[in-house]
Formats: structure tokens, sequence, C-alpha cells
């Protein structure tokens, strides 16, 4: 039987009553009723979907070492992953139609999932598998804005899933483009046109910006064109097909990474990087490497790295132990091609600590003392695994070279207040 908690003040005013009716001499109250259980809801699909919900936080917990399971804050951080997975796959079923679909958020800074990376924006579009479809925009300029198509885990191209880069489409003079998306190319139609697989059940677009504040996003929008305007009420059949998938969609993305730290920690990456294999489509052109931080609040790494001569982005960011992206809009715990230069001898070096050292270019725990440093190169002609040097943080400008680039305590408030205010800008919609 599960406990009740009560809330302090509730509880406080419970055992108040009780006391005044014991002085005042009234007769006991009668014993508490068990309430009696819960009826099956009558909505088909409802119950399964609940039942699922209950014991999500404790099978994920069940993916990680005993010590953590027992953390009460580490279990309240497992709630917010299943919220944050709940969350985006409910706003996929309830505005998702391959018939009449809209490009809507999926990942980012609240949900939190899959690991997002702090300078793109996400947002992905239903398809229904055969249509034809018609995307119009204006391009913007940022580092990248990439359309992928999304294949069933079945399907044995999912690895090699078709992309269009926007930067490739032709556009009028106002910067515009208007690309068909369909299975065939129609004979007479001489525009831009790309192939849609014909598994394909979602169109995902990621919009990576590394000057935040002078980077335009491109615009999009899209309709099928294969079948008249409008949408009917959807029938009962079609709802409930949605919500009886809810539950199998969000224990995937949910369970998807919450035990990889501990994977990493197990095979010895631990204060050390190496190349990182994500388990689904990445971008064309695009290199992972990571490891664990775990570190004292005294202690600081020093990553380090040439970069490459050709390099269309560049970026390092952290995690926490669940593998939940560590809150880049309100802490200088992400950095980019635009934001963190080269030393004088060439060389990028990006400090990784609890605490301020000073130096520019710093990725913040944010309160977290162990998790994941993952870097990325994007379009790049070289792909150097960084490397590693662990220092106390008294220390760090002493071991970096000579006229490093630093800032004042009051420089870094200012900064942290511009990414938070520039971020909050981007269009997330």
């Amino acid at each position: 039987m599960t406990r009740r908690i009560w809330p302090l003040g509730l509880a406080a005013i419970a055992l108040a009553a009780v006391s005044w009716t014991a002085r005042a001499g009234a007769a006991p109250a009668e014993p508490p009723r068990q309430p009696e259980p819960a009826p099956s809801s009558s909505v088909a699909g409802w119950q399964e979907f609940v039942d699922t919900l209950r014991t999500l936080p404790d099978r994920m917990l069940a993916r990680l070492p005993e010590p953590m399971r027992g953390d009460p804050q580490v279990q309240q951080e497992v709630a917010r992953v299943a919220l944050e997975a709940l969350a985006s796959q409910t706003l996929d079923a309830i505005g998702g139609d391959g018939d009449v679909p809209q490009f809507m958020p999926s990942i980012g800074q609240v949900l939190n999932v899959g690991q997002p990376n702090a300078d793109t924006v996400y947002r992905s579009a239903n398809l229904t598998p055969g249509g034809s479809y018609r995307l119009r925009g204006r391009r913007g300029n940022v580092s990248l804005a990439i359309l992928q198509q999304v294949l069933p885990p079945t399907d044995p191209n999912r690895g090699a899933a078709a992309q269009l880069d926007l930067a490739t489409l032709k556009v009028d003079k106002d910067g515009r483009y208007d690309v068909l998306v369909s299975p065939t190319r129609p004979a007479s139609y001489t525009g831009d046109w790309w192939e849609l697989k014909p598994t394909a059940t979602r169109l995902m677009l990621r919009m990576v910006s590394a000057d935040w504040d002078h980077e335009v996003e491109p615009t999009i929008s899209i309709e099928r064109v294969d079948k008249p305007a409008g949408r009917p009420r959807p029938s009962a059949a079609l709802l409930e097909q949605r919500l009886r998938a809810l539950p199998h969609q969000i224990d995937f993305i949910a369970q998807l990474f919450v035990d990889h730290v501990e994977k990493l920690r197990q095979q010895g990456v631990v204060n050390q990087l190496k190349v990182f294999n994500p388990p689904f489509s990445i971008l064309k052109g695009q290199f992972y490497y990571e490891g664990v931080y775990d570190l004292k609040d005294d202690e600081a790494l020093i990553i380090e790295t040439n970069i490459p001569v050709k390099c269309d982005y560049r970026s390092l960011i952290l995690t926490n132990e669940l593998y939940e992206t560590t809150d880049w809009y309100n802490n200088h715990s992400s950095l980019n091609g635009a934001q963190a230069a080269p030393d004088a001898d060439g060389r990028l070096r990006i400090v990784v600590s609890a605490k301020d050292p000073g130096a520019k270019n710093w990725l913040d725990t944010a309160g977290y003392p162990s998790g994941i440093i993952q870097g990325r190169w994007t379009g790049c002609d070289a792909e150097p695994i960084p490397t590693v040097q662990k220092v106390k943080v008294a220390d760090v400008l002493k071991v970096l070279p000579k006229g490093v680039a630093t800032v004042t305590p009051a420089q870094r408030q200012e900064i942290i207040r511009e990414r938070r205010r520039i971020l909050q800008q981007r269009p997330l919609w």
C-alpha cells in the first residue's frame, strides 16, 4: 500500500485539529475509510496509457546504479525526464497529422530529452507515407538549416535518411524558397524538388545558429498538395490509435539515454574523450566526441584541440547524469565557434568547472558534479579528439597560456544575461 505523505502545513493543521478535539472531550473520530479502487477507464486505450506512466520512473531508475536509485535528487530528476518525454510525445499525438502537417517543437531546453544541442532549434512535421508536400518560406542565413526524412526503425535505410540543406534551394529576390517534396517528380514541374522516401513518416528540421544575435532563422510552412485542403473531424479509431501508440513512444524516448553516462563510466571514459556514434540518424558530415566529466568543486578540466582549417560548425556542450543538456539559457554551459575563439597560438582551450576560473572560454557545470562533455565538428576537413587535463580551479590561469582571454565576474554576468535574452528571442514554434 502506498504511504501518503502530508505537506508540512496540512499535517500541522491535522495534528492541531486532533489535539483540540481530544482536549474538548469530543468523541474520537471514526477511523478513515480505505479508498475504493478506482474503476478502469471506459475510454479505450486510456488505462494502458496511465498504467505505463505509473511505472515509468521506477523502470528508468532500475537502469541506474544502486546509489543513484535511492537519491531523492536523482529520483526527482528522473521524474522530470519522464515528464519531458510525456510532454514531447503528447504534443506530437495532439498536433501531429500527416494530412494537415505543421512544424512543431520536438526537443530543446524545456523538452530536454535526447540530449538537444544548445545551438539547434528542432522542429518536426508528420507525413503520411506516399503523400506529396509543398514547403515554402524564407531561407534565412543560420549556420545550418537541414531537413531530414525520418524513417521507421524497421527500415533498413534508416541510418542514411535523406537530407535537404535549405542553403541549396533557389530563392527569389525576397529570399523565399518553394520546394515540392513527393515520391515522384511531376513531368511538367521545373521548380526545386526533393524525392520523398516511400516509408518516411516525418520531416525533422534542425536550425543551427552560432551567432545567435545576428543570424536569421528560416521560416517554413508545409502543406499536403495531393488532396483537398481542410481537416474533417478525426475519427474515434484514429484518436484511439494515437493514444495507444503513446506509451511505447514515451517509454522509448524517456529511457533512450537515461543510463548513457553510466555506460561510459563503466567503459572508463572519465575525464577523457572518445568518438561517439549515436544510435540514430545524424546530420551528414557531423562528427561527435564525448566523455564523462567527474569533478570536485575545486577541480577543472582544460579541453584543448586544434581547430580544422575548414569547419562549417563546431560546439562543446555539457549534460547531467541523465543526459539532459545542461541549461544553457541560464548558465554559461555551451560554446560554439562564434563564442569560443582560439588562443594566440591557434589552439582552442575550454575550461569545464563548477566555479568560474576567469577564463572567457568556460563551461559551467551548473551544480552537476558529473555528466557528459560532448563536442561536434560539422562539415570540417579534420575531426580531432581534444586532449583533457585536470587541474585545480585556482591554477587554471597559471596553466593556460599567457594572454588568454579573461573576463571579470561582472562581465560574466552580463554575458549570461545576454545569452538568456538572445535565446528567448529565437523562435521555437
